[in-house]
């Protein structure tokens, strides 16, 4: 197998592991590839076999990729391989890591069951918002809406298909995939989506109404964001890595993506009991 590394170069806990997972996939006779920028970092480690990913069209011939690091490197893994297709494995080294399906414990146990065809494709739908039909932002967890630098509340317009919904007033929208669920829409009092569902959830930051609930849609559907009588210009934040100025007179198109990153899960895996060990959820 072709077995790309991607990681978060920060966590010293990837260093540690990095020679000894290189050892490893070379006794069992695997390829391993490395992003540029771990090449660049790399000391002594150096004399060990491996190519190097240097273009977004290398992970076409990759067939895993591992995501080293939380779920913030999971995410950013998953905006590289976009609708490439190219399966990843998250690998939790730290933090929370609700995303991740492996980690240093087992990291090796996980990659046998990989390399014997012992794992599950698990697809995650993907949102897609486009500003004024033109610049595309794509987002595994979220696409926020917020009032940016101004102290002004943000008013907003949501509808579907052209049929609107209900106006906002509130700090800002997070319009979440059930895989963003459990992230920045589970703390502003959103609903947990089960992953595995086709639904967009519009949670309002603390909203100047009461009336002002989360809302779940249909993914299969268009959504419209637009900002009728709006004196200031507005932020978006993309998976909370990507960040863009959104002026305002914008009118914002959210549909889900005709592609899923492919993310790998085994048997012995199980979502529910993932929230009840990571978040707690259900202890009293």
């Amino acid at each position: 197998m072709k077995i790309g590394i991607w990681a978060n170069t920060g966590k010293k806990a990837f260093w540690n592991m990095l020679p000894d997972i290189m050892a490893w996939l070379k006794e069992k006779e695997q390829s391993v590839y490395l992003t540029t920028r771990i090449h660049s970092m790399l000391k002594g480690e150096k004399d060990f076999d491996y190519n190097i990913i240097q273009s977004a069209e290398m992970f076409l011939e990759l067939d895993l990729l591992l995501a080293m690091g939380g779920d913030g490197t999971i995410l950013s893994a998953a905006r590289a391989v976009e609708d490439r297709e190219t399966p990843i494995l998250g690998v939790h080294l730290g933090g929370l890591g609700f995303l991740a399906e492996g980690g240093q414990e087992n990291l090796n146990h996980r990659l046998e069951s990989i390399i014997s065809g012992d794992f599950t494709i698990f697809p995650r739908m993907v949102l897609e918002m486009s500003i004024n039909g033109g610049i595309t932002y794509h987002a595994l967890n979220d696409l926020v809406v917020d009032r940016g630098e101004s102290f002004r509340l943000l008013k907003c317009s949501l509808s579907l298909n052209g049929n609107l919904i209900t106006n906002y007033s509130a700090d800002g929208l997070i319009l979440a995939t059930p895989t963003g669920s459990t992230a920045y829409n589970l703390s502003a009092g959103g609903p947990i989506v089960a992953p595995w569902l086709s639904l967009v959830t519009v949670t309002p930051i603390c909203p100047h109404s009461f009336s002002s609930r989360p809302i779940v849609l249909p993914a299969d559907q268009e959504l419209t964001i637009t900002f009728p009588n709006a004196e200031e210009d507005f932020r978006l934040t993309v998976d909370g890595q990507v960040e863009a100025k959104l002026a305002k007179d914008a009118v914002l198109t959210i549909r889900r993506t005709d592609y899923d990153i492919q993310m790998i899960t085994f048997e012995d895996r199980d979502y529910f009991h993932t929230l009840r060990t990571k978040l707690d959820w259900g202890e009293e």
